[in-house]
């Protein structure tokens, strides 16, 4: 179980039942703009000491409601220092993108052709999530980048106090793009804003064609899907026409990139979109 979450908080919170509920509709927490409303501080520090208070309390009479209180108290301490991660990349120029899929999706492949093709064009920082080990980051190494790996252990997404621990090491004056690999996961990662500008959601075509319906959560709160490794479809009994159906019946009018990291398919129309996003 998650020490943050238990894997159950992003729809326990909404339904006030333990087991998870997707929920089709996008979620307040994705902002697709920078806010200004969010103050703008040297370092996005504030000093947040460990008062979690991750236990359940006395007053609560039943187990649910108990977790309830504790899910909620969380990702409200999260939203604040996520705003705060908002304010500090917006006031310095930044475009944060946190980058969500189950694993083996192809996060880091199209990190690594993604940072070869804008290398002496944009100036981009990663941080990348991993329950263990920093294979990632040695991946992204040496690209023209700067790469901040960390370590969850126990916890299956990213929040937003790691990404403010790690900011001003990754993101030196003038980085312009940030990509924020998520943890492998379809569902956690999606609750938690970690002060991104956009969450991008990853769907391999070696994956199915219903995960988008399967998954609403997160299909519904970013606000780009990638579709990768095309380069295998004329190998699957997999349907496109399908896929775009279901990605289009969860978020209507979501932008959609069709690429393959592996063969350079369609990585032209995603480096120009950074480009004018971070622009």
């Amino acid at each position: 179980m998650c020490k943050d979450c238990g894997c159950e908080s992003a729809n326990a919170r909404a339904t006030g039942h333990g087991h998870p509920h997707p929920h089709p509709h996008p979620h307040d927490h994705a902002h697709p703009h920078p806010h200004d409303h969010a103050h703008a501080h040297d370092h996005p520090h504030d000093h947040d000491h460990a008062h979690d208070h991750d236990h359940p309390h006395g007053h609560a009479a039943e187990d649910g409601l108990r977790r309830i209180e504790m899910e909620r108290s969380l990702l409200a301490r999260n939203d604040e220092i996520a705003a705060r991660n908002r304010a500090w990349l917006t006031s310095r120029g930044i475009v944060a993108l946190n980058l969500i899929s189950s694993p083996g999706a192809g996060k880091t492949r199209l990190l690594e052709r993604t940072l070869d093709l804008l290398r002496g064009r944009l100036a981009c920082a990663v941080v990348t999530g991993d329950l263990q080990t920093d294979n990632d980051a040695r991946r992204l190494a040496d690209r023209g980048a700067p790469v901040r790996q960390i370590e969850t252990r126990s916890s299956c997404h990213l929040n937003a106090g790691h990404l403010r621990d790690v900011l001003p090491e990754v993101a030196p004056p003038g980085t312009r793009l940030l990509f924020i690999e998520n943890v492998g996961n379809l569902v956690c990662p999606a609750a938690f804003d970690l002060g991104e500008h956009f969450k991008v959601a990853l769907l391999s075509v070696t994956e199915g064609e219903d995960k988008p319906l399967k998954y609403p959560t997160l299909f519904s709160a970013a606000q780009i899907a990638i579709l990768t490794k095309t380069d295998l479809i004329p190998a699957l009994d997999w349907n496109l026409a399908e896929c775009r159906k279901a990605l289009q019946a969860v978020h209507p009018g979501m932008f959609v990139f069709e690429l393959s990291a592996k063969t350079g398919a369609g990585m032209d129309g995603w480096i120009d979109y950074l480009v004018r996003l971070a622009g």
